[in-house]
């Protein structure tokens, strides 16, 4: 009697130490291309959230009163709106508890319905097309400025400050490409600027020499480009051995550490000039600089553009999730949606009613020996 009395209050013990050390696993979605011609802007964003999920996992969150532990789910979409909504399903079907991504605007916006229908938080960290937050879903936020505001600051700078009289426009015919060249365009013409040219090509094209031979005879003073860095490369490339002398405006889709090296190293100092939605200034500077020195340390590559973005997309969330005493998604939602003033590594993070960042800033840059240089931080 004494034995199974012993057995009885041993086994009572072993249970309570297992609910002590149980731990909720986490599972937040991660999508971006890292496969194709943008991989390496996919590979950055894929970083800025595993380093995220790392760092939560050494700090140890409680959730509810439970300790929690966050596995990253981590899908490539390669850029293709069809692989993006085959990647959305998978990670419902995961039953994850929330995603970050996708990297395009053209990925991301029919991803968005499939992550509305299942109720699941989707917090982009680089789409910029004003359609992704403009659709009456509940479930989409986005941690960066969008194209109205990226596009027209440019378009503005591009007559006010370079005294672009005649302005070129090509675009890759994406979401994200398309969008931000219309605004772009919408904000030059505003500002009292002549777009003599509007074209387009594909964002795995080449080869430019038709598109470049019929605009150098219209004499643009300003080329800009809607679309990636992956094809903006070998454009400036063909535009030197054109003898096209123009300025190359873009997104923050070309702003990035490759593309002197897309371009072969044809980038002339100050001769692009490009839009990287966010920006630090004064003492969130610092942060900034800690941010990519710590993320060159762990993953021995340089910040691309949008890795920081991720990773206070993932801290967001996560924060939501901490506040509303809750990983499940219908619980944590409301929560998000009212994020006001979290302070993470690209500035403070509030939401608007529609899901966008509230004062998004945008930082330009321009090119000088091969490497990207600040300009100014505007709002």
């Amino acid at each position: 009697m004494q034995f199974k009395v012993n057995l009885i209050v041993g086994a009572a013990a072993l249970t309570l130490a297992g609910a002590a050390f149980a731990q909720e696993v986490v599972r937040i979605g991660h999508v971006a291309p890292t496969s194709g011609g943008i991989a390496h802007l996919g590979k950055d964003n894929e970083f800025g959230a595993r380093m995220a999920i790392d760092e939560l996992n050494a700090k140890g969150v409680t959730i509810g009163g439970k300790k929690v532990k966050f596995e990253l789910i981590a899908e490539d979409d390669a850029g293709d709106p069809k692989q993006g909504t085959a990647a959305a399903q998978k990670l419902v079907d995961s039953k994850v508890h929330g995603v970050v991504g996708h990297l395009n605007s053209g990925t991301t916006i029919p991803a968005s319905r499939i992550y509305s229908d299942a109720g699941i938080p989707q917090i982009s960290p680089s789409a910029t097309n004003p359609k992704y937050t403009r659709q009456g879903f509940k479930t989409t936020f986005r941690t960066v400025a969008d194209d109205v505001h990226l596009g027209g600051t440019l378009g503005r700078y591009a007559v006010n400050q370079l005294k672009g009289k005649t302005i070129a426009v090509i675009d890759d015919r994406t979401a994200y490409g398309q969008g931000v060249a219309d605004e772009f365009e919408k904000g030059a013409k505003g500002a009292g600027g002549s777009v003599v040219a509007r074209e387009f090509t594909n964002d795995k094209a080449t080869d430019f020499t038709a598109i470049l031979t019929s605009i150098k005879a219209k004499k643009p003073d300003v080329v800009f480009y809607g679309g990636m860095d992956a094809v903006a490369g070998p454009m400036i490339r063909q535009m030197k051995s054109l003898g096209i002398k123009a300025k190359f405006m873009g997104g923050d889709g070309i702003c990035t550490g490759e593309l002197p090296k897309l371009a072969a190293g044809t980038v002339s100092d100050g001769q692009v000039i490009c839009a990287e939605a966010g920006g630090v200034e004064g003492e969130q500077k610092k942060a900034m600089d800690d941010f990519r020195a710590a993320f060159k340390k762990k993953f021995n590559a340089d910040v691309q553009i949008y890795a920081p973005y991720v990773y206070d997309s993932v801290n967001v969330m996560v924060a939501a999730m901490v506040k509303a005493n809750s990983t499940d998604p219908a619980k944590y939602l409301p929560v998000l949606a009212k994020t006001d003033g979290y302070k993470g590594v690209t500035g403070t993070i509030s939401f608007d009613e529609k899901g966008d960042i509230k004062n998004g800033a945008l930082t330009l840059y321009t090119y000088k020996g091969g490497q990207r240089e600040q300009i100014a931080v505007v709002r």
